[in-house]
């Protein structure tokens, strides 16, 4: 019986085909994880085209380094979301850099607005945050993540989330419960759940 943190047995065969230089299963990998990379990118950095640029990166490291990944670390998601992560916060504070002049003590920004380094550590902490939640909501059961969308985006109370989903009141209690519980995990963080071999 395999072990219950076992990767998937697609995770591992992927990394194997990635390591061999399978163009073939970077498709397979870009097509499976393409929209949570661009997603938790675009939550850091804020706007489309830095996303697209983040993705770019994220798929070329998986291409030009897959043996960083380590299929016993964790699921081949995880590592995905925590290179995004890096890469991410790094283009974030480049960008910052640049709007400062490159100069300490806070130079304008884009808007002309002073930005100290202690804002920028303030930015990269929020913006951590918030991929850490994206990632979570997008990782976490289906059920859990249709409830959480009830009560959140339509407003729904547990009753009227029991009555969307076809389930009692207290399952409906329990899904939001554990839904938030792992959403309060975010804080937890900075960055999407631990992986080391992310670099």
């Amino acid at each position: 019986m395999a072990k219950k943190d076992a990767p998937p047995r697609w995770d591992r065969r992927m990394q194997q085909r990635l390591a061999r230089g399978e163009a073939a299963a970077l498709g397979e990998t870009y097509d499976r994880f393409a929209s949570l990379v661009h997603s938790l990118a675009h939550r850091v950095l804020g706007e489309e085209k830095a996303a697209d640029t983040v993705t770019r990166e994220v798929f070329a490291h998986v291409w030009e380094h897959p043996e960083t990944y380590d299929p016993k670390q964790g699921p081949l998601r995880t590592w995905i979301a925590a290179v995004t992560h890096r890469l991410a916060v790094q283009c974030l504070r480049d960008r910052e850099e640049r709007d400062r002049g490159g100069l300490p003590g806070g130079e304008p920004d884009g808007a002309g607005e002073r930005v100290s380094g202690e804002d920028l550590e303030s930015k990269v902490r929020r913006a951590s945050v918030a991929a850490r939640a994206d990632y979570i909501v997008h990782s976490m059961p289906v059920p859990l993540r249709h409830a959480l969308e009830l009560a959140y985006f339509q407003r729904r109370d547990y009753r009227q989330t029991a009555a969307d989903l076809g389930v009692t009141e207290d399952e409906a209690r329990r899904r939001l419960r554990l839904g938030l519980q792992l959403l309060s995990t975010a804080h937890d963080a900075g960055a999407p759940p631990g992986y080391g071999g992310a670099a």
